[in-house]
């Protein structure tokens, strides 16, 4: 986490919002179109990891990827397989909802990346988008799927030669999702999970099937109050549940899922809070936790912490 690092991501959290319009589109995995930020720039790889033979787990990972040979910074650019940033980047794991996939969200990924985090996102056997054989009550075997992935990926970090050798670190992880992906997310914060878990993003979910238990971890809440499909209030009851330092950022008047495409109401304030909750959790910023601001706003005042 070095200086030139800092600067970078510093540089992706002032100018992300404010051009992120104006930016070329490029081609995403899958064919989908994103405008991509400027910060580092971001490389994009695809890993054909499982756990076990009955359950594939096509990981797509976006990650900060090195400056172009002319030495300029980030471009805004995506690119498929590019060399990595110098330094080490903590790690975010990112679940789909149902009938979803990985690449349905870049528009949160790619930011995340551009700020500094390596985001790990594998498609689930049987909920992703398609499957053959779709259930959503697999949901229950999807956070031992995500901390696989977790587990591979990190292993790449000592892998002579491998792309994301020397590049990961391992210490600390976040657990994202959407909607079923949500969650996944919380349902990862089970008695007995690893204390490398320092942190949730909980979007949009999830049902309160799971009790929380093991080392403390923040957790943010997003959930727009209009929301039909995941009631707001379900997402208030596990909020509830959450024995930790937890926030919950209501975005008034919105629905499921339309706050996560630029251009739309809410963006701004979903990747304000979520990247300043990644710089707080990851890269231990203080003042990104207890500077005015959505993040602040969500968690309320802290006067051990913030002073």
């Amino acid at each position: 986490m070095g200086g030139r690092r800092s600067l970078l991501a510093l540089l992706a959290l002032l100018l992300l919002f404010a051009i992120s319009a104006f930016v070329p589109a490029v081609a995403a995995p899958g064919g989908t179109s994103v405008g991509a930020p400027v910060g580092y720039p971001v490389g994009v790889r695809t890993l054909h990891l499982d756990r076990g033979p009955a359950r594939p787990l096509p990981t797509t990972v976006w990650y900060p990827a090195a400056p172009s040979p002319t030495g300029q910074p980030g471009t805004g650019t995506v690119g498929r397989d590019k060399p990595f940033a110098p330094g080490r980047f903590p790690l975010v794991v990112f679940s789909h909802g149902l009938q979803s996939r990985p690449e349905d969200h870049v528009q949160l990924t790619t930011r995340w990346a551009a700020a500094g985090f390596v985001v790990i996102a594998p498609a689930y056997p049987h909920t992703k988008k398609n499957a053959p054989a779709y259930t959503r009550d697999d949901l229950v075997n999807q956070p031992a799927d995500a901390w696989a992935v977790v587990t591979a990926v990190s292993g790449l970090d000592t892998e002579p030669g491998d792309l994301f050798a020397g590049h990961l670190d391992v210490a600390d992880v976040v657990a994202a999702g959407h909607s079923g992906g949500a969650y996944t997310a919380a349902a990862m914060f089970k008695k007995g999970h690893s204390p490398r878990l320092k942190g949730a993003i909980v979007i949009a979910g999830a049902r309160p099937r799971f009790e929380f238990g093991g080392p403390p971890a923040a957790m943010l809440f997003i959930h727009g109050d209009a929301d039909p499909t995941v009631p707001y209030a379900t997402g208030r009851a596990v909020y509830a549940r959450v024995p930790w330092d937890k926030g919950f950022l209501t975005l008034h008047g919105l629905n499921h899922g339309s706050y996560l495409s630029p251009g739309n109401r809410g963006f701004n304030e979903v990747m304000t809070s979520t990247t300043d909750f990644l710089r707080w959790r990851l890269d231990g910023d203080k003042h990104a936790r207890c500077a005015p601001g959505t993040l602040r706003t969500a968690f309320g005042p802290d006067k051990p912490l913030c002073g």
